[in-house]
């Protein structure tokens, strides 16, 4: 007798499946590939400035970089916001 002939469209479906999954495996590796490249380089440097002048009394304990200003947490729980260009001060903000 012999094995029987498959149906057109199950051949399609075995060659669809075979297809997609190629596509998928690379997907997943090109994702996975693409995740090592970005984590492994070296973050962008983020311009500081080079000195920062405190009022007197007091210590930092936080700094963080805005577009265009720099902000100071002291232990005063006070917020210092300097001027990035300039570094002057333009804002004092007390915690409560």
């Amino acid at each position: 007798m012999g094995t029987p002939e498959e149906p057109a469209n199950l051949a399609f479906l075995r060659r669809l499946v075979t297809v997609l999954t190629i596509i998928m495996i690379g997907g997943v590796v090109t994702v996975v590939g693409l995740l090592v490249i970005r984590l492994n380089e070296e973050p962008a440097a983020i311009p500081l400035p080079d000195r920062v002048t405190l009022p007197d009394g007091t210590t930092a304990t936080a700094f963080t970089v805005g577009s265009d200003w720099f902000a100071v947490v002291t232990e005063a729980e006070e917020i210092l916001i300097f001027d990035q260009v300039t570094g002057t001060l333009r804002q004092t903000l007390t915690i409560d």
